[in-house]
């Protein structure tokens, strides 16, 4: 993205830059606190010339190209939130069925039961929200950009509790590296960051209902 024109979103462009161009260089390997399976580095230009017939659309048309990904990368982010969740939800099932307190396994008792319905609830309403979403965006809807920003906003944010619920349920154990769960706890926390921040997705919420 390059601003060819005017202030605002009219003025921004859309450009293939190669890999080898010159001018173009990409900043140190980030240490992140999850998703450290992906590299994630600084994209750096410095006197990089592009060809004119490198751009992408129309002249200015960058922003619209943008939000146009926005939609189906929120459903997307909405929908690996739900697959840690799960994980999460099946291992800490299989944990608290194995382990014992007191001469009776974990999931024997009210709380932790209490736990389960909760995370379950939660998983499910937030699935049955992303599949929504999908729909619509399939469809072209112009509901769809809200309901994308919706499912964005309650997968992430209830995945995060039911990962965040199933280490407890693991004790200190939860806490150890040598147990999946912690992994899976930082990496769903940037998900509420991701394809923008949910602060932004209410934003988009909830001007999408005042104009209705």
């Amino acid at each position: 993205m390059a601003r060819t024109g005017e202030d605002g979103p009219k003025g921004i462009s859309c450009f293939i830059v190669p890999k080898d161009s010159e001018g173009l260089s990409f900043g140190k390997n980030e240490h992140k606190l999850g998703w450290n399976s992906q590299p994630t580095r600084a994209v750096i230009f410095e006197d990089c010339v592009v060809p004119k017939q490198n751009l992408l659309a129309g002249e200015g048309e960058g922003f619209k190209l943008a939000m146009a990904g926005l939609d189906g990368g929120r459903v997307n982010i909405g929908a690996i939130s739900l697959g840690a969740a799960q994980q999460c939800l099946d291992t800490a099932l299989d944990y608290t069925r194995e382990r014992k307190q007191f001469g009776k396994q974990i999931s024997s008792f009210q709380v932790s039961q209490f736990k389960f319905a909760d995370m379950t609830t939660e998983l499910v309403s937030a699935r049955l929200m992303v599949h929504h979403a999908a729909r619509l965006l399939d469809a072209k809807s112009d509901s769809a950009t809200a309901a994308a920003a919706m499912a964005k906003v309650l997968a992430t944010e209830s995945s995060f509790k039911v990962c965040d619920e199933a280490l407890q349920l693991h004790g200190g154990y939860g806490y150890l590296k040598e147990y999946p769960i912690e992994r899976y706890l930082r990496d769903v926390r940037v998900h509420r960051i991701l394809e923008g921040t949910n602060e932004v997705m209410k934003l988009i919420i909830s001007r999408a209902v005042l104009h209705e």
